[in-house]
C-alpha cells in the first residue's frame, strides 16, 4: 500500500478502529512511507489490460453508495497514461445510477478482479463522464471496442488518486470459460490420444475375429 491510498482511505474514525482491533502501528508507518502510489506501474497496467470486468462505486445525493459492474472484452478498462483510466460507457437498462451520481460526486473506487490468482487491485479516483460534444466524440472513438456491438452512449475518464493491490484471503478462485479450456487443455488432448488408442486396439481385436 502507498501513502497516498492510506491519507484518503484512513479517515480518523478508521484509524480509531485500528487502533482499536491492533493495526494501527503498522499502518501508520504506511502513512510515513516514501511510497506514494499514485501513478500505475507496468505491473498495474498488465493487470487492467487482462480484465475483462470491474467494479465500480460512486455515491447518492442521499449519501448511499452504489455499486456497478461493468463488464466487456479483456482490455476494454483503457490506461491512458499512468494516472489516468478510460472506457467507453455502454447502453445498459437506462437507470442512469452511476451517471447521475457522478453529476454529484465525482469520487469512485474501483475494484478489479482476478478470481483464478486470487487478487484484486483498489483504485481510487475522480470520474469525468464525456457525453453529447466534439471531446465525447473523439474520446468514445480512442476507448471503443472496435467489435463491440453495443451503442456506446460515453466516455467516462478516471483520474487515478490512489491505489492498493489487496490481501487473497477469501477470495475465490472462478474461471471464465476461456480460462477452463485452457486449463482443461492438456486434459482433452489426453483423452483424444486415449480414445484413438482405444479405437486402435479396437480395430485390432476386430481383425482377429
Amino acid at each position: 500500500m502507498g501513502r497516498r491510498f492510506a491519507e484518503l482511505a484512513f479517515t480518523p474514525l478508521v484509524k480509531e478502529q485500528q487502533q482499536l482491533h491492533g493495526s494501527r502501528q503498522a499502518y501508520a508507518r504506511v502513512e510515513q512511507s516514501n511510497y506514494l502510489g499514485d501513478t500505475l506501474g507496468p505491473e498495474e497496467q498488465e493487470f487492467i489490460h487482462e480484465r475483462d470486468g470491474f467494479y465500480i462505486a460512486s455515491v447518492t445525493e442521499s449519501g448511499w453508495p452504489y455499486v456497478q459492474f461493468r463488464g466487456g472484452s479483456k482490455g476494454f478498462l483503457r490506461v491512458i497514461d499512468d494516472r489516468t483510466l478510460g472506457f467507453a460507457d455502454l447502453r445498459g437498462n437506462k437507470q442512469y445510477i452511476s451517471v447521475g451520481n457522478l453529476e454529484h460526486n465525482d469520487r469512485v473506487a474501483l475494484f478489479l478482479m482476478d478470481y483464478p490468482n486470487q487478487s484484486r487491485l483498489k483504485i481510487l479516483g475522480h470520474a469525468k463522464v464525456h457525453e453529447g460534444d466534439a471531446e465525447a466524440q473523439k474520446l468514445v472513438k480512442i476507448l471503443r471496442v472496435p467489435e463491440e456491438k453495443t451503442p456506446v452512449e460515453r466516455a467516462i475518464v478516471i483520474h487515478v488518486e490512489a491505489f492498493d493491490w489487496n490481501c487473497p484471503q477469501h477470495i475465490t478462485p472462478r474461471y471464465t470459460k476461456e480460462e477452463l479450456a485452457k486449463l482443461l487443455e492438456p486434459m482433452r488432448q489426453r483423452i483424444e490420444l486415449l480414445e484413438a488408442e482405444n479405437a486402435g486396439l479396437r480395430a485390432t481385436l476386430a481383425n482377429r475375429s
